[in-house]
């Protein structure tokens, strides 16, 4: 019998249909939430501005995540920027497929953080899954060893983020960042592309580009 991806699972991919289509709209919603204002507010106004704005990961960007995780079988994945829940859907999917592992996530927005748990319950995955609400400087602090990590909140937040679990990131960790040609993730690529901060990064060329960095 031929085995088949916990994506396939119609709640699953119905969730992700479903955000997806929602997704379309976002250049509408963030042109509207995108005032004089928004690039000089703090992480938190600007997530609150941003609160209708899905930001997701493509589709194919997604099924690379899922397909990292259950090649490096990790214990704890790690995620900065949930969203309403699409890259969350496809690391759980993975973990599920592992029959082990456990996601964490954090999101800034307390209505988006609300709608993901309601998202990750209906597609069946919420017993993988832990969202953190508040600011990842702060959520993610801690000494549990972290095994994949994927940045995708704020870009200007990424190094930083980076910075802080670089202690619990063993060898062979690898480290996942989206949209590598947006100006801001530029600090974050400049430090994990230089070999004198312990990693070997590649860009794979899906969408707008995802940046893979292992842990040396």
């Amino acid at each position: 019998m031929t085995a088949t991806s916990t994506l396939e699972d119609p709640r699953v991919s119905g969730a992700l249909d479903r955000l997806f289509a929602r997704a379309d709209r976002d250049d509408e919603r963030l042109q509207a939430s995108w005032t004089d204002s928004f690039t000089s507010a703090t992480p938190q106004e600007q997530a609150d501005l941003a609160a209708e704005v899905v930001m997701p990961v493509s589709a194919a960007g997604g099924r690379l995540l899922y397909t990292l995780v259950r090649a490096v079988r990790p214990a704890r994945v790690v995620e900065f920027g949930t969203s309403f829940g699409i890259s969350a859907l496809h690391l759980a999917a993975a973990v599920r497929d592992n029959g082990a592992g456990h996601v964490i996530t954090t999101e800034l927005n307390e209505a988006k953080a609300a709608s993901a748990r309601e998202t990750f319950a209906e597609a069946g995955l919420d017993d993988l899954i832990t969202v953190l609400l508040g600011d990842a400087r702060e959520t993610l602090l801690g000494e549990e060893p972290v095994d994949f990590v994927l940045l995708d909140g704020w870009k200007d937040l990424c190094l930083p983020v980076l910075r802080l679990l670089e202690p619990r990131l063993a060898p062979g960790t690898l480290v996942v960042a989206d949209d590598v040609d947006l100006p801001a993730l530029r600090p974050y690529l400049d430090y994990v592309r230089d070999p004198r901060n312990g990693y070997e990064s590649v860009t794979f060329p899906v969408e707008d580009g995802m940046e893979i960095s292992c842990r040396l």
